[in-house]
């Protein structure tokens, strides 16, 4: 019985593997607005999981809210997350001219970013105020983390995206998680011994999360010469390199965040979206946080 559980667990692993991966392909190969459009639909249900596990929907002060019903915090929330979308797409230098406008340095539409996160912080500050004591502080924090946390930091992707050779080098993002995450796990079964967070999780092994910096390093390098070869450069091997093993390093502590979330709240997975995995949050909680690194450390490297 428990073989066919875990068969069962297994083969809807794969198939939702597999499914992802083809939708990344649908959505990063075409780029501008399908990529845009993805995005944005992955950072709503990533948001809505993330306020229902941190408490969001749970009484506040005074009252309940519905479980299953958005209240005012979240709407503002979709509200920002709408609005922050659709100011990335425009920010796009094929969008429109607007988008090279200037101002101290800062493209209008840079600062439009950043005022609709001032703006979202703001009108959850008055629906607390107005509402009180219908929320507490922690619900008004926690549904400000939660849109910073994955609509925000996921946004990264379109930006690695829409770099010169961006439809190579967004696949970095995925290369130092996913590659990450499944280099770490070898590594850790063969010799794993000393325990990397022995609370938080038991399994994973200081010697596979070197494995893990280490196999997504090598891949990172291996892809960059990779590219020198296609497109006739010759520096993408040691950007590559080290954009693979910090990336690394950043994808296991978004793993591991999302795992403290989920013991804090006592839950076992974000959601149930994706079979054998759980939740967006579940599945792109390493993505999350390797999306802005990557496209730092290109900046920092190649411009």
């Amino acid at each position: 019985m428990a073989s066919n559980i875990l068969g069962k667990i297994s083969k809807e692993r794969t198939i939702s593997a597999v499914v992802i991966v083809i939708v990344a392909l649908a959505a990063i190969l075409p780029g501008g607005i399908v990529l845009a459009a993805v995005l944005y639909v992955i950072s709503i249900i990533g948001y809505l999981e993330l306020t229902k596990a941190c408490g969001v929907r749970q009484k506040g002060s005074a009252q309940a809210d519905s479980p299953d019903r958005l209240n005012l915090l979240e709407i503002v929330g979709i509200a920002a997350i709408t609005g922050y979308y659709a100011a990335i797409y425009i920010r796009h230098p094929d969008a429109g001219t607007v988008s090279s406008l200037s101002l101290a340095g800062f493209t209008v539409l840079d600062i439009g970013l950043m005022v609709v996160l001032f703006l979202a912080l703001i009108l959850m500050m008055s629906v607390y105020v107005f509402a009180f004591p219908k929320f507490s502080a922690h619900q008004v924090m926690a549904a400000y983390f939660s849109l910073v946390y994955a609509p925000v930091m996921l946004s990264f992707v379109f930006l690695t995206r829409q770099f010169e050779h961006g439809i190579y080098l967004v696949w970095m993002i995925f290369i130092n998680s996913w590659i990450s995450d499944t280099c770490a796990y070898l590594v850790g079964v063969m010799i794993g011994r000393h325990k990397l967070a022995p609370v938080l999780s038991p399994k994973k092994s200081i010697e596979g999360s070197v494995g893990g910096i280490v196999g997504s390093a090598l891949v990172g390098a291996l892809f960059g010469h990779y590219l020198d070869l296609v497109l006739g450069a010759d520096q993408f091997v040691f950007l590559l390199f080290v954009v693979g093993g910090v990336g690394s390093v950043i994808s296991q502590i978004g793993d591991l965040a999302a795992s403290a979330i989920k013991r804090n709240y006592d839950i076992k997975d974000y959601g149930k979206l994706i079979p054998g995995h759980g939740g967006i949050m579940d599945r792109f909680d390493s993505v999350i946080f390797t999306a802005p690194i990557t496209y730092f450390l290109i900046i920092f490297f190649v411009r």
